[in-house]
């Protein structure tokens, strides 16, 4: 009997806890991502910008809800929220709650497709297809029937009465006046090309010169909207969605990132260079998952401090 199930057993073994260690450790095992990003004009003194991503919060994450409040504690210049907040309906005054002290920043936000819709239950490895077919969620996918539809525009409501700038494809500017006193910086906005709600047609034309700095956000990091911003010439472009690839190999990375930008750039600070002309990007591998698959293996939660600077 042992010559017969020894090795089954075993294997089976192994699975459980490393399913106990992702489900029950590492996707709880929240973590600030530092990050120096060189690309102010000269002479701009140094911004400190938190951004804030894919928490896709399901009612009753007590210990999430409270790492997020206490990131105040950072004492941002600016917060910028780049979507899916939600991984729940009834999910909405527990993100309000947990991003109170943060709403007390200067901040923008821009939704992904978890704060429109709720959540599925799909097989993990129809990821792995749709990567090698280059279809993903509304870009050559049929779209879901009978989908949830989430109350975002309580969510949107919460946010702009805090004074955070909704940059649903629209162009803003941020005033800061806390400690960077009479600081302006451009912020332009897309909404969530997974679903191809993306119109960058309407806020074509590159960075405000007006302004003291400029940016492009976005949730899912498409390489149609990378090329746009890079294109138009900002200098920095942040974006979610990706969630570091979730489920990484140790020693090799991601194996998926649920859009077409490569995997190696998946998390982290990179470049995007379209017709000669080349961007910081910034992609967070977010503090959540959907509900449905609660586990991240060598990819932990996170949030990004970053520290703009001068470029040399």
């Amino acid at each position: 009997m042992r010559a017969r199930y020894g090795v089954p057993l075993s294997i089976a073994a192994v699975g459980a806890a490393g399913l106990l260690y992702s489900a029950g450790f590492e996707a709880r095992s929240y973590r600030l991502r530092r990050v120096t990003v060189p690309v102010l004009p000269r002479g701009m003194r140094p911004l400190r910008v938190l951004q804030v991503s894919d928490i896709h919060m399901v009612s009753g994450q007590r210990k999430k809800q409270r790492w997020l409040r206490s990131l105040a504690g950072l004492r941002p210049d600016f917060v910028i929220n780049t979507g899916d907040n939600l991984s729940d309906p009834e999910g909405v005054p527990e993100v309000l709650d947990a991003l109170g002290p943060l709403m007390e920043f200067p901040g923008a936000y821009v939704f992904g497709s978890n704060d429109y819709y709720g959540p599925t239950l799909r097989n993990p490895a129809r990821y792995l297809f749709e990567k090698a077919r280059g279809q993903h969620g509304l870009n050559g996918n049929p779209p879901a029937v009978g989908v949830v539809r989430n109350p975002w525009e309580d969510l949107r409501d919460g946010f702009d009465a805090a004074g955070w700038l909704n940059l649903t494809n629209t162009r803003s500017t941020l005033k800061l006046a806390t400690g960077a006193s009479g600081v302006e910086i451009g912020l332009t906005g897309l909404d969530d090309p997974h679903i191809k709600r993306d119109r960058y047609a309407q806020v074509a034309g590159g960075p405000d010169p007006s302004v003291d700095f400029s940016m492009g956000v976005v949730h899912a990091p498409y390489l149609r909207a990378l090329d746009a911003f890079a294109e138009d010439g900002y200098p920095l472009i942040l974006a979610g969605h990706t969630h570091g690839g979730q489920l990484c190999i140790p020693f090799y990375g991601a194996l998926v990132t649920n859009c077409d930008l490569d995997t190696d750039r998946v998390k982290g600070l990179s470049t995007h260079t379209a017709a000669g002309r080349t961007s910081h990007l910034h992609v967070s591998a977010g503090c959540g998952t959907s509900r449905y698959t609660p586990v991240r293996f060598a990819c932990p939660p996170e949030v990004s401090l970053l520290t703009l600077v001068p470029a040399p």
